[in-house]
């Protein structure tokens, strides 16, 4: 599958909380999902904003588990998605969806389905 290798390395940079390598994967305008609040928010500066505010009160993990080519070139991913509180309880547990859409071979966009 084209684009496998270049996800599953963004999940392994993600849940090591290495964001400048999750960001080889990824156009510099890439529009990322607020799964965590609601809405998007754009390009490297406000991904990292995002994600440094939200690793500072939770503890987030996600795995792919199988890669699903769409007929419209988007790509979907099923991952099981763990967070747990800064004190170590669990807050969600599941299996949802990643939609990602790429241009110049990167990632430009993801969206959530639950």
């Amino acid at each position: 599958m084209k684009y496998q290798n270049l996800i599953e390395k963004a999940y392994e940079n993600f849940n090591n909380r290495n964001i400048d390598e999750v960001f080889t994967t990824m156009n510099s305008d890439v529009n990322w999902p607020n799964g965590w609040e609601g809405g998007y928010v754009k390009g490297f500066d406000a991904v990292r904003d995002y994600w440094t505010k939200q690793w500072n009160e939770i503890d987030p993990k996600v795995t792919p588990i199988s890669f699903k080519e769409l007929k419209d070139g988007k790509l979907e991913i099923e991952v099981h998605q763990f967070a747990k509180d800064l004190k170590g309880e669990i807050i969600f547990d599941a299996v949802i969806k990643h939609i990602y859409t790429f241009q110049n071979d990167l990632i430009q966009s993801m969206e959530i389905e639950h």
